[in-house]
């Protein structure tokens, strides 16, 4: 289905487009001009969703052996520091067949461990890079009659760069997390929410509100996308509204469960924001909220981990880099322990709203493998 541009949420707020959205339709104007000689005036991508929308050009240039296109990142009502940037495709013929995906000019690289990209390549998130190359296949399709067997014997190298990127990075986190040169090129669903509004945080009370009138034995608060996606596998028997994204705001959503009289609340999450929770950090936002990495060795020798994995946590870069450490060294007790501090720290939070909320911690891995699971019954 065709999204409006910029679409509007059900709160009237404009919902804008990823770095990722954008790089991908640069790269499919800039395929589709390269192999047919012609621009086309507007270009319709998709989005991981499934959802297309149809996007503009800004700059286009085209000579024989290579295509360069840019599109104007358009943040919606929750812009970031890429909001109104150029985010850029070059695609140009290669010798070897299929297509490579790589970063330019102000796309940043890895030099550091715990990002899930490999140290030394460019910092283009795993979904956008699926979402590049999903909409340079199509736009082959759409080009040449028989587009898909083109790949098969010629290649396609694409290349995104964002012009201003390297100085949009310097008001990020990614010099902190040793991403160099740029910006990253991110997206998990497509779209920009406004997350960062007091109104997020109301809709997220009202769809717990929701989810309590339709599943009132039980609500899953999930903080992203994915583990959403993950949470309805762990509970197929559950109807769809039982599912919440809480995004950020962990404590608004438990308070809200109280409120709804909610027997039971499951919250599933990844690495970084358990590790906030167990902290005691309800509001769980990057900013202001950094991993506390000596709090993650002290969770290490509770758990009466190695000496070795302890110092090596010490010195780790991201929650993920500690989630990797624990994995690397076999010791998976640091992981049971922290989740159980989420727990306590739910369960302290819920006990002074008065609350007999059971309560239930999943962490899950980044492909959805369950690493700890720990309930009480409030």
């Amino acid at each position: 289905m065709e999204l409006p541009v910029p679409p509007r949420d059900r709160r009237g707020l404009r919902t804008g487009f990823t770095t990722g959205t954008n790089a991908a339709a640069a790269a499919r104007a800039a395929t589709l001009a390269l192999l047919t000689g012609v621009w086309p005036e507007t270009v319709t991508v998709s989005l991981p969703t499934g959802e297309t929308t149809v996007m503009h050009p800004v700059e286009r240039r085209l000579d024989g052996e290579a295509a360069h296109c840019c599109m104007v990142k358009d943040g919606g009502d929750d812009p970031d520091v890429t909001h109104g940037a150029l985010i850029c495709a070059t695609v140009r013929h290669a010798a070897l067949p299929g297509i490579t995906i790589d970063g330019g000019a102000g796309v940043g690289r890895v030099t550091l461990p715990g990002l899930g990209l490999p140290v030394g390549e460019a910092a283009i998130n795993p979904v956008p890079r699926q979402q590049i190359h999903a909409n340079v296949v199509a736009a082959v399709a759409e080009a040449l009659p028989a587009g898909e067997r083109y790949l098969e014997r010629h290649g396609l190298a694409v290349v995104i760069s964002v012009p201003q990127g390297e100085q949009l990075a310097r008001r990020t986190l990614n010099p902190r997390l040793g991403i160099i040169g740029g910006i990253s090129i991110l997206g998990t669903s497509g779209k920009v929410y406004p997350y960062s509004t007091a109104a997020w945080r109301a809709s997220v009370v009202q769809a717990v509100q929701l989810a309590a009138y339709h599943s009132p034995t039980r609500v899953v608060l999930a903080t992203g996308a994915r583990s959403e996606q993950y949470a309805m596998g762990l509970f197929p028997e559950l109807p769809e509204l039982a599912f919440v994204e809480i995004s950020i705001f962990t404590g608004a959503a438990l308070r809200a469960c109280v409120t709804q009289g909610v027997r039971e609340a499951t919250l599933v999450a990844m690495i970084s924001r358990i590790v906030k929770t167990a902290q005691g950090r309800m509001v769980t936002h990057v900013a202001g909220n950094p991993v506390d990495f000596a709090f993650l060795a002290r969770v290490c020798r509770e758990a009466g981990a190695s000496p070795e994995l302890s110092a090596a946590v010490a010195t780790a870069h991201t929650a993920r880099h500690f989630l990797e450490l624990c994995q690397a060294h076999g010791e998976l007790a640091p992981l049971t322990h922290l989740t159980a501090m989420a727990l306590a720290q739910s369960r302290r939070f819920v006990s002074r709203l008065g609350g007999t909320l059971g309560l239930e911690v999943i962490l899950v891995d980044f492909d959805g493998t369950v690493l700890a699971r720990l309930r009480d019954e409030g």
